[in-house]
């Protein structure tokens, strides 16, 4: 019998069109009767609004509609809603302006020119107020308060705490003290933000195509932000260049793009600019850390304490609740006694943070082993004999660390020497003490680092159904989203390894809340886990039912 097709080195379905530039992004989505939206930004990081004119603009030629909030009269949302406070961000600024980017006004043209040219003729006029530019600066007492009606919490959006009581650090022979900085960081895909927003005559609502990892949940904004039923607004993600987590959250500018196509029964672009993405999309990251590490003469560790600030930029949500998982990764994969864990998160006038690329728990990593290093330059031990001294052993899974996180399984020393022994670790070694001793003007940098990580985490459950087609093919519908990670392959190979089908004679159909049922999207590395585990499961299903008609029209057992 022929071996599993997974596991096995396949090509790629998605690539051809990819690599051959057939693939189709929103920017490649032409309607008849197109029009296209520019968004004018503020210049300045916290202002209040003291007027806005459209005057200029709407004259400019080629331009439909220039509006402000006031023309628009769409709702201010909350972007986390485990984030409570008065944060509610307008999609349009209200009154006052709070980051550098912040959309002022929308102009509405018969082309990006058009629109262009009226978005530099919208006049603001801005009283300028003080700015909290940083966390540290939000965090002091008597700081601006960027969203009033906080009272004494000053900026304050977010705080979690996690471990033991009393002094963590009792035992220690000696401590190491550090303050690390995990900058914020913009995403940068290579497609930026993008939506194509049109009138559905079907529905009397919406479609709408959108540069996203979850087309579900941009429906389900938009339908809330334009008081619409789900039912009348369908978005699909296409082809979509790259996501990295700032696609997974909603933007204001979609609800705009869609209530300018609703409102004036056309369809309506916006295609972001790599300068507005640095400025509008959210950013990640942006911690500051304090971190005192205890351990023995010997190098084992006996406790953690840590002290974190986060920035939440000026509309706090997701990223201010991202160090909840910094405190619950802290430990890494070391068997720490005792963790005392407290982060505060902030409101600052700068772009709002979100998840990227891991969402928190880098932030943790980050933070631990560059302690332990630290440590370990302390103790002149080498940095992997002390990280040995301290891994958590095989025998003791599952483990559950010191801030309460539940690790399944794992062989963390197997793991290291098997990663010492494929790098030449003792020959790297060999040749950096060769230089020094040299006086080499070139030397070898050195670096280790050991980790374990949580995936799929926060969405446990994933959409899939499978359906035989009248030719012998099978249609895969699953309610993730692929940005790049190759869905279509890999759920291919599920389905014709269970089902014992070509993969060509299977279909996926994702990323489309009109083709699926339901889903969560892509973010978390959640996809092949629980995404390919429902379409496993689904195939499956559909396999005994097979061999239940299979057998009734045989008549056979």
């Amino acid at each position: 019998m022929p071996g599993s097709i997974l596991g096995s080195a396949v090509r790629r379905r998605e690539d051809p069109r990819l690599v051959t530039g057939q693939g189709c992004f929103v920017g490649d989505l032409a309607l008849p009767g197109g029009l296209h939206a520019v968004f004018a930004r503020s210049p300045l990081a916290h202002a209040r609004l003291t007027a806005v004119d459209l005057g200029a603009a709407r004259r400019i030629p080629g331009v439909v509609a220039a509006l402000a909030a006031d023309d628009l009269h769409l709702p201010a949302r909350l972007a986390f809603a485990i984030v409570d406070g008065p944060f509610a961000r307008p999609p349009l600024a209200v009154g006052v302006v709070r980051f550098a980017g912040e959309a002022v006004a929308v102009v509405v043209g018969e082309s990006p020119q058009a629109a262009a040219d009226g978005a530099q003729e919208v006049a603001v006029d801005y009283a300028p107020l003080p700015v909290v530019a940083t966390v540290d600066a939000a965090a002091r007492e008597g700081a601006v308060q960027i969203h009033p009606g906080l009272g004494e919490a000053g900026n304050l959006a977010f705080e979690v705490a996690y471990g033991a009581d009393g002094d963590t650090l009792e035992g220690s022979e000696v401590v190491v003290r550090c303050r690390f900085v995990n900058q914020r960081l913009a995403a940068v895909p290579i497609e930026p933000n993008a939506v194509l927003a049109a009138p559905d005559p079907d529905t009397g609502g919406l479609r709408l195509w959108a540069s996203t990892q979850s087309p579900f949940q941009v429906r389900d904004f938009v339908a809330d932000s334009l008081g619409l039923d789900e039912a009348m607004v369908r978005c699909a993600a296409p082809d979509v260049g790259g996501g990295f987590g700032a696609k997974l959250v909603v933007y204001p500018e979609q609800a705009v793009v869609a209530a300018l196509a609703h409102r004036l029964q056309r369809p309506v672009c916006w295609i972001e600019t790599r300068s507005e993405c640095f400025l509008a999309m959210t950013q990640g990251r942006g911690q500051i850390q304090e971190v005192e590490l205890g351990s023995t003469r010997d190098g084992r560790l006996v406790g953690l304490r840590v002290r974190v600030l986060a920035d939440a930029g000026a509309y706090p949500g997701q990223g201010a609740f991202l160090p909840y998982f910094t405190g619950q990764m802290l430990s890494g994969v070391y068997a720490i006694p005792r963790i005392d864990f407290r982060a505060r998160s902030y409101a600052t006038n700068t772009t709002p943070t979100a998840a990227y690329r891991g969402a928190g728990r880098p932030e943790a990593t980050a933070l631990i082993e560059r302690a332990v290093d630290r440590r370990a330059a302390e103790l002149e031990m080498d940095p992997v004999e002390l990280r040995r001294r301290n891994l958590i052993a095989a025998a003791g899974f599952p483990y559950t660390t010191a801030t309460g996180a539940t690790y399944d399984s794992g062989d963390y020393a197997a793991s290291l020497d098997r990663v010492l022994e494929t790098a030449g670790y003792e020959e790297l070694r060999a040749e950096q003490r060769r230089r020094r001793t040299a006086g080499e003007r070139l030397l070898l940098g050195i670096g280790v680092s050991t980790y374990v990580e949580v995936t799929a985490v926060g969405s446990p459950t994933e959409f899939a159904a499978l359906e035989v087609t009248p030719d012998g093919g099978v249609t895969v519908r699953v309610g993730t989203a692929s940005h790049g990670q190759g869905h279509e392959t890999a759920y291919s190979q599920i389905v014709a390894d269970t089902l014992g089908i070509p993969m060509d004679s299977v279909t996926v159909l994702e990323g489309d809340t009109g083709l699926v049922a339901r889903g969560d999207g892509t973010s978390g590395s959640r996809s092949i886990q629980l995404g390919g585990s429902a379409v496993l499961e689904a195939g499956r299903a559909l396999l005994e039912r097979a061999r239940l008609l299979a057998a009734d029209l045989l008549e056979a057992d």
